[in-house]
């Protein structure tokens, strides 16, 4: 597959909308980019009136699409690591969107991110170290805005004024800021879920499947909205390392 010369323009549109606003050229034949805000790589072929191709530099971003795209192309760029097939530029668009947010915030992203804010600030004091940690929890929450794509995890709320950013291991609980700033350790929630969630009246299965702790009465859980069977959807694998945390440790039991 070569990119048809209708289509070039909708791939580079394609691209600069969705946060790759660097253009690198023709690279053996599909068109490259990359962002001043991601580390991130990303190829781009087209046909005339056929499908789209993306390429890209990192596996676990590509593993992160696997649901929004077909296997992708037999010959990659000698730099990929993953590529999908998409059909429409609208399913581009959103693929590229995906990508760009999985690249602002996996592996470690937010880590360096506070790192790279902090650096110099001084600590010797509790208030100062307040501020510093929150400088860590205002990088921790726009990865999680990233990660979730401005949702709550469990309603499709989109109302980024209500949304709150909630530690799976709490913050205080955590040994150290790879822990704290891990976007694998957080969930995007309504601030009713996150109350119940920090407070351990909910939880999680692995499986994403909502929890709900033996304390809170019939009642209670009508009024919150938990009498139906609720679900987080897009779990990653690496969430796996703190579910188990908050079940055994923060979860009411009655």
């Amino acid at each position: 597959m070569s990119i048809a010369p209708g289509a070039a323009t909708r791939l580079e549109k394609a691209a600069f909308d969705n946060g790759f606003d660097q253009d690198l050229g023709r690279d053996g034949g599909w068109l490259a980019f990359t962002s001043t805000h991601a580390s991130l790589k990303v190829w781009l072929l087209a046909q005339e009136g056929g499908p789209m191709v993306a390429a890209f530099s990192r596996a676990d971003v590509g593993l992160g699409l696997a649901d929004l795209g077909t296997p992708g192309h037999p010959e990659m760029p000698p730099d990929a690591a993953a590529s999908l097939v998409v059909e429409t530029v609208p399913n581009l668009n959103r693929l590229l969107r995906r990508a760009y947010q999985l690249a602002r915030t996996l592996p470690h992203q937010l880590l360096r991110d506070f790192e790279q804010k902090t650096a110099g600030m001084p600590r010797a004091t509790e208030a100062e170290r307040l501020v510093v940690q929150r400088v860590g929890q205002d990088v921790f929450r726009a990865g999680l805005m990233d990660y979730w794509d401005g949702k709550c995890a469990v309603t499709g709320l989109a109302v980024p004024e209500l949304l709150r950013a909630s530690h799976i291991k709490p913050w205080a609980e955590c040994e150290t800021d790879a822990e704290r700033l891990d976007v694998f350790n957080g969930l995007l929630l309504a601030p009713h879920l996150d109350a119940a969630f920090d407070r351990g009246f909910i939880t999680l299965s692995d499986a994403g499947e909502l929890l709900i702790s033996p304390v809170l009465s019939i009642g209670a859980r009508r009024l919150l909205g938990l009498d139906e069977p609720l679900q987080v959807r897009g779990l990653a694998e690496g969430h796996g390392a703190y579910l188990p945390w908050h079940r055994e440790k923060w979860f009411k039991r009655g």
